[in-house]
């Protein structure tokens, strides 16, 4: 091969890699909350030609066909049914979760010190909290909101720099740089407003008393916040019943790096496998494929992983295993579910730790994931990721067959293990699963670090998984 030949490959494969990447902020930029994220992915899927579906109505669901259903809008199932499916055939799944660490607005906000307006908020998740200091945050969610006689949800997203969690001077803390350990109720307050500026702006003060006496929901949160919601949604005070609001950096995400090779943005964890996920399961029903696909072709993307999955929208919930036993009941195979389960598979996405060139001595020696080199193969024998010798075999025939490279990690044994919806899924379906994630630094902060190359490789290996599994598990000879 030529030299110019090869450098209009790399030209390409780069090009290819910093289009996906860049596919992937916008996603990101537009999923401040799970809300937002579950708002997002119905519009892409509305796009592709799937269809919504409410679980509380009848299906009528049809071969060659592309559908989804939300619950609490923070929880998403998309599938496409292979044109070859029957009652009993199998299930090709992708899960990942749509929550990440950050700080919620408690249901009485109000809080007053020193002259300063502040919201109280609360802990959402294990996040690394000194990083919320010094950052321009606003906030993002959602409302619930009185109209014509109805409650309905409403999103918000308020764009602006609103809330400041402001670190306290070095002068006053000699020691901050030896050890910072903010106390989380007192310290992770943020800052909203002035009393002084209020009563400049409106001619009153909200800044006397606190919301422990509030009965309504304008007695619980400072004014000035409220009208902020009001004027985004368009409605009156009077019309707020409650909400759930997350607070959000302002700082969208970027490529950067000298080579713009890495991604800095917030929620890679797990915005990046979720984005993956759906890209691929759109992408593989583009072609004819799904046409000739004998089983379902399917994403989870669930609510609240970061604080252990057990809600109505979690991965502990019913809503899998209902969806599947809905999809595989028929009249003419009574056991259809029951076959399906060993003849399915879920690959559990969440993302993985890279080698830290500051702390290498952190990871086991011979498990050290970089960036570029492919997604993570997640392994701990103690079940805190649920990869099998045999979930492992099958996706590395995938990834063979479509060129993804693959890495393995497992953590020390003087290390604590964290662990995915994974060994989760795995029990409550009796499904294979691997867990599978693209490496990062800086998980659990208010900004991430990723490869762009991650992108493009993670959303290949999916799309791969949809189109190759059914051929892969037809040559697999276990049990």
């Amino acid at each position: 091969m030529s030299v110019l030949m090869q450098s209009l490959m790399m030209k390409s494969s780069k090009e290819a890699v910093q289009s996906a990447a860049r596919e992937f902020l916008n996603f990101v930029n537009r999923g401040v909350s799970p809300y937002h994220v579950v708002e997002e992915c119905k519009r892409r899927l509305l796009e592709a030609g799937f269809i919504e579906l409410k679980e509380a109505e009848k299906w009528d669901i049809r071969p060659s066909s592309k559908y989804f259903v939300t619950r609490n809008y923070s929880s998403l199932i998309a599938f496409a049914v292979g044109g070859c499916y029957l009652p009993g055939n199998g299930f090709s799944m992708i899960g990942a979760h749509t929550d990440s660490p950050c700080l919620r607005v408690k249901p009485r906000s109000k809080r007053t010190k020193q002259g300063c307006l502040q919201v109280g908020v609360e802990c959402y998740g294990g996040g690394i909290w000194n990083t919320w200091f010094d950052r321009d945050l606003t906030i993002a969610g959602r409302v619930m909101v009185k109209r014509d006689g109805k409650l309905v949800h409403q999103l918000v997203h308020v764009p602006r720099p609103l809330l400041r969690i402001p670190n306290l001077a070095i002068h006053l803390q000699k020691d901050v740089n030896d050890s910072f350990g903010p106390n989380k109720e007192n310290h992770l307050v943020p800052v909203l407003a002035t009393a002084v500026q209020e009563e400049l702006e409106t001619g009153s003060s909200s800044s006397v008393g606190d919301a422990v006496f509030a009965s309504t929901t304008a007695e619980k949160h400072h004014p000035a916040l409220l009208k902020v919601l009001c004027s985004e949604l368009n409605v009156a005070s009077e019309a707020l019943l409650d909400f759930e609001l997350c607070l959000a950096d302002t700082q969208p995400a970027a490529l950067g790096g000298v080579f713009e090779e890495f991604i800095y943005s917030p929620r890679l964890d797990n915005l990046h496998s979720c984005f993956c996920a759906l890209q691929a399961l759109m992408d593989s029903c583009s072609g004819d494929s799904l046409d000739k696909d004998p089983n379902i072709r399917m994403i989870t993307l669930y609510d609240n992983e970061e604080v252990g999955s057990e809600s109505a929208q979690g991965a502990q919930s019913n809503l899998t295993e209902l969806i599947l036993s809905r999809l595989a009941s028929s009249s003419g195979n009574l056991t259809a579910f029951q076959q399906a389960a060993p003849l399915s598979f879920m690959i559990s996405a969440d993302m993985a730790h890279a080698v830290h060139p500051n702390y290498q001595e952190k990871h086991e020696e011979n498990h050290r994931p970089s960036f570029h080199k492919g997604p993570v193969i997640k392994f701990n024998s103690n079940q805190r990721y649920a990869t099998t010798a045999v979930t492992a075999s099958i996706v590395r025939e995938v990834a063979s067959r479509v060129g993804v490279p693959l890495q393995d990690v497992m953590v020390r044994n003087d290390s604590p293990c964290g662990t995915t919806i994974g060994p989760i899924l795995a029990a409550r379906l009796g499904v294979p699963v691997l867990d599978i994630g693209a490496p990062q630094l800086s998980m659990h902060s208010i900004r991430e670090m990723c490869c762009t190359s991650s992108i493009l490789q993670s959303t290949t290996l999916f799309k791969g998984f949809f189109e190759h599994f059914p051929s892969v598990r037809s040559s697999l000879v276990v049990d």
